[in-house]
């Protein structure tokens, strides 16, 4: 009798202890917040990711531009301009 009491205060303390947590965790910062999406939309976020490529494309050939107009000013021996 007396370790079935137990096993029964065992059980609601563990219940009301899952309560008072579930509780808490509806009212502090960490819940989800309504509304507000983590991530921009998917197309959205494609479209940027496809403008800073092209950007990134366009900036790589006025590199690639600047490398062979110096390298179509140095000399022709293979000497390097000190």
């Amino acid at each position: 009798m007396k370790k079935l009491n137990v096993r029964w205060i065992a059980l609601v303390t563990l219940n009301l202890t899952a309560l008072c947590v579930l509780g808490l965790y509806g009212t502090s910062g960490a819940a989800p917040q309504g509304g507000n999406a983590p991530f921009s939309n998917a197309v959205e976020q494609r479209h940027e990711m496809i403008r800073e490529l092209k950007e990134i494309k366009g900036l790589l050939k006025e590199q690639n531009e600047l490398l062979r107009a110096a390298a179509a000013k140095e000399p022709k021996d293979g000497r390097q301009r000190q």
